[in-house]
């Protein structure tokens, strides 16, 4: 619909309240590159959160942002393994994605010595649920992004955690068993 505001609501869990997100403060060689991370997973975030967190809650106006959407695919990999390098190629204001699942170090580094093949890498990289992770990467997004509100979390949910984890080192063994044809890896 022309001139409807396209807004989204967004999470981001910190130690502290951040009404004012500062779009440089972020690590350069993170997923998506330097900027300000946040995920419209409700669940996700609360559940990953880490003790005495305080999750800020925002909705983010879209209309007139440039941004770039990826699948968890080659273009999303490629995008990382080069952003892990401070190569970031996209010159936009929010890049949106899938979160890399816990093994994007070893994966990466593993691809960099020759052992996996980066067909192999994405077979592992696709392990696991998917959860989407929003980054605002200028000014101008910033200026969109408008706090809502803030909620201090006091306990974890450790077991529904420690189950996810589980079950995604259980199919990471089993992955890796059937790229290298191994019973005992």
């Amino acid at each position: 619909m022309y001139g409807r505001k396209q807004e989204v609501k967004l999470y981001h869990t910190s130690n502290t309240e951040i009404r004012e997100p500062d779009v440089h403060r972020g690590r350069k060689n993170a997923d998506f590159g330097q900027g300000f991370y946040l995920s419209p997973d409700v669940d996700f975030t609360y559940r990953w959160a880490g003790r005495d967190a305080v999750v800020n809650e925002y909705e983010l106006d879209e209309n007139g942002l440039l941004i770039h959407r990826f699948q968890r695919d080659e273009e999303w990999f490629s995008y990382i393994f080069h952003n892990r390098r401070v190569m970031d190629s996209l010159s936009v204001d929010v890049v949106i994605g899938p979160i890399a699942n816990d093994t994007i170090f070893d994966t990466l580094g593993v691809i960099s010595s020759g052992y996996l093949k980066p067909a192999d890498a994405m077979k592992l990289l696709m392990i696991g649920p998917e959860y989407t992770q929003v980054v605002i990467k200028t000014e101008k997004a910033a200026r969109q992004l408008h706090w809502i509100r803030s909620e201090r979390i006091e306990a974890l949910d450790a077991a529904q955690r420690n189950a996810e984890q589980e079950a995604y080192v259980t199919a990471f063994a089993g992955k890796i068993q059937e790229i290298f044809g191994k019973e005992d890896v």
